[in-house]
């Protein structure tokens, strides 16, 4: 039995510390998700709305204007791209 502890052991070390940390951050995220959740449920609702939005809308338009959009969002900014104003991609130095 103390052979396979030690090979479990050996296993476990051989893992990269970036996925250790990669791991630590989720669970820490993780956390905090749980901790601001709990806080904005206290939070009135109407403010609580009104916060999202902007917010929202600040991202959209950045993705809009600059197209630097995550690659799952682009069919979607593809769509409302032309009716907002883009930064000129063409004349770059």
């Amino acid at each position: 039995m103390l052979f396979f502890a030690l090979t479990t052991m050996e296993k476990l070390q051989r893992v990269p510390v970036e996925f250790w940390l990669r791991i630590v951050m989720i669970i820490a995220v993780f956390a905090l998700s749980i901790v601001l959740i709990r806080g904005l449920s206290q939070v009135n609702k109407v403010v609580l709305t009104v916060c999202v939005f902007v917010i929202v809308t600040v991202l959209g338009f950045s993705w809009v204007y600059e197209r630097n959009e995550p690659a799952f969002m682009t069919p979607y900014i593809d769509k409302v791209a032309p009716f907002f104003p883009s930064k000129d991609l063409t004349s770059r130095w």
